[in-house]
């Protein structure tokens, strides 16, 4: 089974990364996609940062009964920083069954270089990549083992989001209702 490891704090997890998920699995060939909650992206700052199990359980709340998702906490289980071509190999270790590519956003192709072992990386698994705005790929038709999807363009960020809330703003439509639910009962955000 062709499945897509989608990478990210999703702090929180918001209707902008349901909706690049849904794309993908009806779009292209990945047949599946887990949401890979990273504990502690290495090239990013942890300030802000809900506990990693308030992470997932927001993911779970997001994707629900959805099979075509999956929640997944392997990062929480390795060494940190969480280094994507550790987690990898890891996970091809564990599925063998599964054939495993990367979805990230087209801004993450600017750092790609900065990556632990990036060019290991391009050669295990096929990166899809999705537009995200103001990132110009036109240039980029030609980079291996990458497949660019036609997704559409989402403006919605968890830092908005975050943002968003600490201002007392209503972003009920901005996530998932279970998710929204969730933030709302713990108060997350507002200080």
């Amino acid at each position: 089974m062709k499945t897509g490891l989608f990478f990210g704090s999703f702090n929180p997890i918001h209707i902008g990364h349901l909706a690049i998920a849904n794309y993908i699995v009806e779009f292209t060939d990945i047949e599946q996609i887990w949401f890979v909650v990273s504990p502690q992206n290495p090239l990013k700052k942890k300030k802000g940062l809900l506990a990693d199990y308030h992470r997932i359980a927001l993911v779970r709340e997001a994707i629900n009964d959805d099979r075509r998702f999956r929640a997944c906490d392997v990062e929480f289980k390795l060494p940190q920083p969480s280094y994507t071509i550790d987690t990898l190999a890891y996970l091809q270790d564990q599925f063998p069954d599964k054939e495993f590519s990367l979805i990230m956003g087209a801004d993450g192709l600017q750092t790609f270089n900065k990556w632990k072992n990036y060019k290991e990386l391009i050669k295990l698994c096929a990166r899809y990549v999705y537009p995200r705005p103001g990132i110009d790929v036109s240039g980029l038709a030609n980079l291996e083992n990458c497949v660019f999807i036609d997704a559409p363009v989402i403006e919605i960020s968890s830092t908005f989001i975050r943002e968003s809330i600490k201002q007392g703003k209503n972003v009920c439509h901005f996530l998932n209702s279970k998710t929204y639910s969730y933030l709302s009962e713990m108060h997350f955000y507002e200080k």
